[in-house]
Order: C-alpha cells, then sequence, then structure tokens
C-alpha cells in the first residue's frame, strides 16, 4: 500500500522549501501521495491541495485572523484523522499555526515532523516544551540549533539550510542592467522593504527619506526596490524601478543592499553583497519582543557567526540619517566592506554544502518504511 504525506505551510518561502522536499523524496518513493496546505510551488509539482494561503500569512492577533486559523486548524486535523489517514505531517516553518495544530496532531496520534521549526534560539524558548510533548522530529537549518533539542532530549537532525541549494548563480549583470534599463556607470543599491505588508507600512517611507538624503549629496548610485513574490502588485509605490520575480539576480548584482530582517540578509551573504539590516514595527511588539527574546542580534549573518559584521538599526535605530549614512559607509569605506564580506564568507563556511531537502526526504523514507 502507498504511504501518505501531508505537508503544511503557510507562506510563500515555506511552499517553496516543501516542494524541494517532495521532489526528493518522490525519486526516493515514486507511489507516495503527498498532499497538504500550500501555493503554487506545490500545486505545480502535482500536490493536492486541501487549502492554499488564503487564509495564512497574516499578521496580528485579530479576532478575524484568529478564528480563521481555528476554523482552519479544525478542517485539517479532522481531515486528517477521518479520510486521508497519513503516514506521516511535515510542518514547515510558520510557528504560530503548526505549533498549535501539532497538538491536535499529537491527540489524533499522527507521526509529526517539523521542518524549519520556529526560531526557539531567538525568542519564546518556552516553545521547546510544545515541540518536546508533540513533534517526533525536528529538522533544523542552523548547526547551532541542535544544541538546543539535544539539551531537551528532543529528537533532531541539522539538515542544512534550504537556501544553500537554491540560490541561482546570478551570473548575467549586464543583461540585468539592460533588462531594466540600469545605467551601468552608476552603483546599483537594492532596497528590500520587506515581505509583508505591515514592513512596508512600517519601513517604506523610512527607506524613501533615506534614500533622497543620499541623492542630495551624490549622483553616482542609483535605486531599486525589489517588489516580494509575497505581496500583490499593488503594494505599494515608489518613484525608484520595482522589480518582482528576480529578487535574487538583485541582491548579486547590488554594489550594497538595504534590507529588512529577515532570510533575505543569508540570501545576501552567499552572494557576498555589502548589507544593512534595518528594521522597525509596532511599538507594543517590540516591547514584547524585548522581553522574551534570547538574543541582541537580528542579522542571521551576526547571529550565525556570533560577530558584529552587519550592521543593524532596530526600532528608534532605523532613521534616514543612520541608513544613508550607513548606505553610503558601505560603497566608500573599503573597512566596512571588508568586515561585511568577512562576516558573509564565514556564514558561508559554517552552513556549509549540504543538500537539505535531499536529507530531509531521506530522513522521512527512513520514517515510514
Amino acid at each position: 500500500m502507498a504511504k501518505k504525506v501531508f505537508i503544511i505551510t503557510g507562506e510563500y518561502s515555506g511552499d517553496k522549501h516543501a516542494s524541494n522536499v517532495v521532489r526528493e523524496l518522490r525519486s526516493l518513493m515514486p507511489d507516495v501521495i503527498i498532499e497538504g496546505v500550500g501555493e503554487s510551488s506545490l500545486e505545480n509539482i502535482g500536490v493536492k491541495l486541501f487549502r492554499n494561503h488564503d487564509k495564512m500569512g497574516k499578521m496580528g492577533l485579530t479576532l478575524k485572523t484568529i478564528i480563521e486559523h481555528i476554523s482552519l486548524g479544525y478542517d485539517i486535523v479532522n481531515y486528517l484523522k477521518n479520510e486521508f489517514h497519513p503516514d506521516l505531517v511535515l510542518l514547515v516553518d510558520y510557528g504560530a499555526f503548526n505549533l498549535q495544530i501539532s497538538k491536535h496532531l499529537k491527540k489524533a496520534g499522527i507521526k509529526t515532523h517539523y521542518f524549519i521549526p520556529p526560531q526557539i534560539w531567538a525568542s519564546r524558548k518556552h516553545r521547546l516544551k510544545t515541540i518536546k510533548k508533540n513533534i517526533d522530529k525536528v529538522y533544523t537549518i542552523f548547526p547551532f540549533e541542535k544544541e538546543f533539542y539535544d539539551n531537551e532530549g528532543i529528537n533532531s537532525q541539522f539538515v542544512g539550510h534550504p537556501i544553500v541549494n537554491e540560490l541561482p548563480k546570478c551570473e548575467n549583470r549586464d543583461e540585468f542592467f539592460e533588462k531594466h534599463n540600469l545605467d551601468k556607470n552608476k552603483k546599483l543599491v537594492g532596497i528590500f522593504p520587506g515581505s509583508r505588508v505591515f514592513e512596508i507600512k512600517f519601513l517604506l517611507n523610512i527607506f524613501k527619506k533615506a534614500i533622497k538624503i543620499v541623492e542630495k549629496q551624490r549622483s553616482d548610485i542609483q535605486f531599486v526596490f525589489s517588489h516580494a513574490n509575497s505581496l500583490k502588485d499593488d503594494a505599494f509605490k515608489v518613484d525608484y524601478p520595482q522589480i518582482k520575480g528576480e529578487n535574487h539576480q538583485l541582491l548579486a548584482y547590488s554594489d550594497a543592499l538595504v534590507l529588512a530582517s529577515g532570510t533575505v540578509a543569508l540570501e545576501a551573504s552567499f552572494y557576498e553583497t555589502p548589507m544593512l539590516i534595518a528594521y522597525r514595527g509596532p511599538l507594543f511588539f517590540y516591547l514584547v519582543y524585548l522581553l522574551i527574546r534570547n538574543i541582541k542580534k537580528a542579522c542571521l549573518v551576526n547571529i550565525i557567526t556570533g560577530g558584529d559584521f552587519v550592521d543593524e538599526y532596530l526600532m528608534f535605530d532605523a532613521c534616514p540619517k543612520k541608513i544613508a549614512k550607513g548606505i553610503n559607509e558601505m560603497l566608500d569605506n573599503s573597512d566596512v566592506k571588508a568586515r561585511i564580506l568577512e562576516g558573509c564568507k564565514k556564514t558561508k563556511e559554517l552552513l556549509g554544502d549540504f543538500s537539505c531537502a535531499k536529507n530531509v526526504a531521506q530522513a522521512i523514507y527512513n520514517e515510514i518504511n
């Protein structure tokens, strides 16, 4: 009888990473039946979707969001218990929802693994108790994560970070400049204001003001905004080029980057592009974060290496003048640039060259066979 796997993702990136696991799993088990919650990446490779992300990926504890998540979780668990009967459920990222649903999966006696678990090393360490009680195995993507789980007696495996194998090489800079009508004689600064609506709300105007400051100081720079795939085409408006669907190229070909905190910094490190991190959000959430955080760093390059290679401008430090100064320093100060690139190279060394999706697929295969 064919084995069954159900995958639960909640955002664009998780959907993409999960699709790579599916490809590898099918190479090991051609007859495996896979269904899940996802988007185009899973759907395009033939995974039958129980639901898409319409009710997922939202920020804030609004009554509507809570009700939608509870309803979705109830529907998923009922379907798994009464109809699909999976041999294993793979949770992918999206901690707030997936940790809650793991409790119900445990009660139903459904074997559950977690790929890209919540960043307990950064904040909310109490989540370890939920993971220990309800998750049968955790696949960590950072080498230092495994220690947290080992210390709690949680079954875990470091599988490598998915971006190591997913990032395109990006070797046609001239073609990219020509396609987007960019000036090859000017330096390019890529602006990444975030992948969620609330991030755009808090960061876009700050970044635009920083750009204006730089433009008054010099004329040898051009700015391009990244438009995240997860955002609608009209999510924001700026008087600068916007590029959607080629974010990796913008990371690779820029002379400097202004980034909202997140995985994008890790991607930039693999292209060895100078960057700074700037982030601001609701004051209430920031105050809560200060109470529950385990570390004081925000940039993944700094976290992974344990150093201070990339400048971080968080909350009230995320102001136009400081960001503008940071942009100029990345472009003109050789010491600043060298320091950032050293951090990028160390990050790549520490993450290694693991085939993440293949490792996860092999572990699942071993578990259900």
